[in-house]
């Protein structure tokens, strides 16, 4: 038995570049272990609100969880592989399977109290409504101190000078 330099590119190498670069993407999809799928997201901002849709084809209500805790929002659940075995061979399954969890951080100016979801036709629209209290712009209008507020703030200030002075001089 001789020996011979391997390089990677003597016994499989495909025929045509076309074939190679099938054979590359292909290869480099198919190889990937999912443990499981990550589902596509839209996420906007409305005036009242923060809207989150989920594209889950093929998952059952059932197997969805919403959860808020701390400012973050996690959306977890599961599609499960129903193989049905009546003599089919599968050649390709690009499908994903298994669980998911999606979390979203949220700013604090969100209603935990009146967060929603629904779902329908595969598609979880979760809607998180703003508060309004911590959302409303206030204006803050600054007033003068009473006139009985003065001689206080000027005895305590004349207290702070005299204690600063006394605990100079011990040093």
């Amino acid at each position: 038995m001789a020996l011979s330099r391997y390089n990677g590119m003597q016994n499989d190498m495909p025929n045509t570049f076309s074939s190679m670069l099938d054979r590359f993407f292909n290869e480099s999809v198919n190889s990937r272990n999912f443990s499981g799928f990550t589902p596509h997201v839209d996420a906007c901002e409305t005036e009242k609100s923060f809207e989150i849709e989920i594209s889950l084809p093929g998952v059952e209500k059932e197997d969805i969880s919403i959860d808020f805790q701390e400012g973050k929002l996690t959306i977890t659940g599961e599609r499960k592989l129903e193989k049905k075995e009546d003599g089919r061979r599968y050649h390709m399954l690009e499908t994903q399977y298994g669980s998911f969890s999606r979390s979203f951080y949220l700013p604090d100016k969100v209603n935990p109290d009146q967060i929603s979801a629904i779902f329908e036709n595969g598609v979880l629209l979760v809607n998180v409504p703003k508060d309004e209290q911590k959302t409303m712009k206030r204006q803050i209008s600054i007033s003068s101190a009473p006139a009985d507020c003065k001689p206080k703030a000027k005895a305590m200030q004349s207290k702070e000078l005299a204690g600063s002075e006394n605990g100079s001089a011990n040093k």
